[in-house]
């Protein structure tokens, strides 16, 4: 066996690869972590502008697996900051010395399946080589930034970044006049935090997005020590909810109030923390057009309220989707921010940009003359990290060529033609439109079962079954259809108009990148029974012949 050669091989330090490094080392696996950065956290080590943090409640999207991790460890918000979120993440690995198992710096370029050896072949950038049995990858739906391709981009003489390469050391905003391009959930965090530190701000928007209050708090020593008391009510909570959080859908049924009703409800919701207007609502607003416009309607009005001037709040509220269609960001004084007088909302639907310029960006109509520019403009949404590692699997066949017209795989984490690849966090699983480490901890949980099958007996190979995957296709799709997101133009559905290449008309309404019809509940269920008949759609070889597991 060569250098390098682990049974199991993890791509990627985040949530996910460090809960999974996790269970393989407490299974006596020989497993090691490959991690592109120079240090673990992911999403936590990279996202360092100004007012990052989660959307989902702290104590909710902290691991649930050790009761001992949960006593010791104390949120200090609500909604925990980057910086505290990537302490957590470096509390986990040195409590359970995950360190020794990761390797930084070792980017992944290239990974080619030998089905003689039954090993896949993995080369970093460096030109290391490893080995492994399997793959297991745990890279971030959200992990490749998009940049757009403006003319000039190389010409502007002052500082410009994408949100993603935030300059780790911090940059210096006093008295700076600053241009922000995109409003999405990224823009909506950093405008309000940077608001008052600069001399001018600039928001170039291009399509507006819904958005609601965050409402961050501390949380005290006896809110935490309550917290703690119920961990196990939380969790249940989490289980239950299509988001995995601990808001839950309203069951009286939309029609059962009256609309003055419905406006006190949502009243509540609007000042409740987190996602409670988004998933503690009726469900009906997924469903019926004339709910989620009523909704919307009023969500409308609340932003006509915190806005001053009129025209300034027509052009924030979407026209395009409703409330809840697409990925909805969390804010903290968002819309107050273009109240203030040197904040000037720009709307490029209106006045596109022409180019960026040594001095700033010069739009149909003027130019703004800027010291810093910062892309907000999203990432290459769930795919996009596979596409930039080269993978070669069964004949020959790369894995970006078979997912040309979008992704296919089976419960999301496997895809036929790529055997002992397994994806966490991949697309068409739950893992994007929810609280993201419930629904990876059900995934890991589910994946090192399965391998700990595969090792109990005898198996060395493990491949979706086409007709597995035709049929995952379809489930997902069918569900997904049935709701209002089937029309949003999102990264759910795999609308994705920065990446190089891609516009609004090359969008395939038959693409589905998330698995967000039933949410974590029902994609869990689906798992569950797939274990329990011991994994009817996947192709399994011992010693090179093919076995079957009776349920």
């Amino acid at each position: 066996m060569k250098d390098n050669y682990n049974e199991i091989i993890v791509i990627g330090a985040g949530v996910a690869g460090i809960y999974q490094i996790k269970r393989l080392i407490d299974m006596g696996v020989d497993a090691v972590v490959l991690e592109a950065d120079k240090d673990l956290g992911g999403t936590w080590y990279r996202n360092r502008y100004p007012g990052c943090r989660f959307d989902s409640e702290s104590y909710t999207y902290g691991y649930s697996f050790s009761r001992e991790l949960l006593d010791e460890w104390d949120w200090k918000e609500l909604f925990s900051s980057q910086p505290e979120n990537l302490r957590y993440l470096n509390f986990v690995a040195d409590k359970f010395d995950l360190r020794r198992h990761i390797r930084f710096n070792a980017r992944v370029e290239r990974m080619v399946w030998d089905d003689q050896n039954l090993v896949w072949n993995l080369t970093l950038s460096n030109k290391e080589t490893y080995s492994a049995k399997f793959v297991v990858t745990g890279m971030g739906v959200l992990s490749i930034p998009s940049t757009p391709n403006y003319e000039g981009m190389d010409k502007f003489g002052g500082e410009s970044f994408h949100t993603y390469y935030w300059p780790q050391d911090g940059i210096s905003l006093e008295g700076k006049r600053v241009g922000i391009i995109g409003t999405g959930a990224t823009a909506i965090q950093i405008i309000p935090a940077i608001a008052d530190q600069v001399a001018e701000l600039k928001v170039f928007q291009r399509r507006p997005n819904w958005s609601s209050p965050l409402n961050n708090a501390e949380i005290s020593e006896k809110d935490m020590e309550d917290i703690r008391s119920r961990y196990d009510e939380i969790f249940e909570l989490c289980a239950a909810s299509p988001g995995a959080f601990v808001h839950t859908s309203d069951r009286r049924g939309f029609d059962n109030l009256s609309p003055e009703q419905r406006r006190e409800f949502w009243d509540e919701l609007y000042d409740t923390p987190g996602f409670a207007l988004l998933a503690a609502n009726f469900a009906e607003i997924y469903l019926d057009e004339d709910a989620n416009k009523e909704l919307s309607e009023y969500v409308a009005s609340r932003i006509r309220d915190r806005v001053n001037d009129p025209a300034v709040a027509e052009k924030l509220i979407p026209k395009d989707h409703g409330y809840g269609m697409q990925r909805i960001p969390l804010e903290t004084n968002y819309f107050e921010a273009y109240n203030k007088d040197h904040v000037e909302l720009v709307d490029v639907s209106e006045t596109p940009i022409i180019r960026l310029t040594k001095t700033g960006i010069e739009t149909s109509e003027c130019h703004y003359d800027l010291d810093i520019i910062v892309f907000a403009t999203g990432f290459d949404a769930v795919t996009g990290a596979f596409d930039q590692l080269d993978i070669v699997g069964q004949n020959g066949q790369r894995l970006r060529d078979k997912w040309k017209e979008g992704p296919k795989t089976y419960l999301g984490l496997m895809t036929a033609g790529f055997p002992n690849l397994i994806m966490i966090a991949g697309p068409q699983s739950a893992s994007g439109a929810a609280n993201f480490p419930r629904t990876i901890e059900t995934s890991v949980d589910w994946v090192s079962t399965l391998i700990n099958h595969a090792r109990n007996t005898g198996v060395n190979r493990i491949e979706p079954k086409l007709s597995a995957e035709e049929a995952w296709n379809r489930e997902v799709i069918s569900m997904h259809d049935k709701m209002l997101h089937r029309r949003s133009k999102s990264w759910f559905t795999g609308y994705a108009p920065n990446v190089q290449g891609e516009s609004n008309s090359d969008h395939n309404p038959n693409v589905r990148y998330v698995a967000f019809w039933g949410g974590a509940p029902k994609f869990r269920t689906f798992l569950n029974q797939a274990e329990a008949e011991n994994y009817p759609g996947l192709m399994m070889e011992k010693d090179r012949i093919k076995v079957e597991f009776s349920a």
